[in-house]
């Protein structure tokens, strides 16, 4: 130990011995201790303190601002009051009145059968999900209905939990439809019909209630069977495609054969017809030449009938070269080459 020390530690104890350290008497510390001076109690200073604490409790609880997406509703002793649009308001200090602020124009999600979050997988949830069709199959469904706050006073007074009312009353209607129904319809054609039935009958449901919420959109996400029976299920969609596949090809013959054959036969048809005009028409041209020369035979008998039987004569020999004699022996007449004569043909 430095001397200085040893010293300087001497001499603090001969001062605290000679402060009393040993006499008997009370210790003294070698410090002094501050003394803090307590202000004297005033009545009007507890009436400056009251009137502090009530200007803090009243003008945070005085004024209230509804947003542009709110509606505000505004409650005297529990009991609904009025509404206030967007904008700062008035109202008396709790515990008077309660003000809230719903937003009315917000559209909240309700997922049925699985849960999403952000940065993890798809979470499902077959005790939503799995369902009982009408022709006693099993058939997994996930969906999901968007809604928003129509009133918001009902939706404040008469709704607890409003997403779990929204979940319960989606399920019980999809449950009624689907086991309604044979599980072929909810896998292909009835889609479209079960989102439109199930929108509205869970909007009856939640006016039935008075909740004050309005279903915005119902959307089927996911219609399958459970996955024990998904390859068979594909099995039977397989051939139901190829069925149709089928039923559309014979559909597709069916139109390119029946209009040709119907054009056919009203081919075969109109040419029957132009037969029929042309064998009338010519058994009239026939008849009425007949009838003419049998007008011009009764006038001139005889050369009628030899005009008649050159005719015929050109007709039945018409590659012979013919020759007109003159009766009684007379000789042989000049040559009537009736290959130039008005009776037609090369003779």
């Amino acid at each position: 130990m430095p001397w200085d020390n040893l010293h300087e530690s001497k001499g603090a104890e001969e001062r605290f011995k000679g402060s009393g350290g040993q006499g008997g008497g009370p210790m003294k510390p070698p410090f002094d201790i501050p003394q803090i001076k307590m202000p004297k109690f005033k009545p009007a200073m507890v009436l400056w303190i009251l009137l502090a604490l009530l200007v803090v409790w009243i003008v945070p609880g005085t004024f209230y601002f509804v947003e542009p997406d709110e509606e505000g509703v505004v409650t005297r002793f529990g009991k609904f009051h009025r509404t206030a649009s967007p904008g700062l308001h008035f109202k008396f200090p709790s515990p008077v009145e309660h003000a809230a602020t719903p937003k009315i124009r917000q559209v909240q999600r309700a997922e049925i059968g699985f849960r999403t979050s952000e940065g993890r997988p798809t979470q499902k949830v077959p005790a939503e999900s799995l369902m009982l069709t009408g022709d006693q199959n099993i058939i997994d469904i996930n969906f999901v209905v968007q809604y928003r706050i129509m009133d918001s006073v009902q939706y404040l007074f008469n709704v607890r939990r409003p997403h779990k009312l929204i979940r319960d009353c989606a399920e019980t209607v999809i449950r009624g439809i689907t086991g309604s129904r044979k599980i072929d319809e909810a896998l292909t054609t009835g889609k479209a019909e079960i989102q439109v039935l199930a929108k509205d009958q869970i909007q009856a449901l939640l006016d039935k209630y008075k909740s004050g919420l309005q279903i915005v959109a119902f959307q089927l996400q996911d219609v399958h069977p459970p996955q024990q029976v998904a390859a068979a299920f594909k099995d039977v969609v397989s051939a139901r495609e190829d069925k149709e596949r089928m039923i559309n090809e014979a559909q597709g013959y069916r139109n390119a054969v029946i209009p040709e054959a119907r054009g056919q036969a009203a081919q075969i048809v109109r040419m029957a017809e132009g037969y029929r005009a042309q064998t009338v028409k010519k058994a009239e041209g026939d008849a009425d030449r007949f009838l003419k020369q049998y007008t011009e035979y009764r006038k001139a008998p005889d050369i009628t009938r030899k005009r008649i039987y050159l005719k015929t004569m050109e007709e039945v020999l018409p590659s012979v070269k013919k020759f007109i004699m003159g009766e009684k022996g007379s000789g042989v007449l000049p040559i009537l080459p009736l290959g130039t004569t008005p009776l037609g043909g090369n003779k």
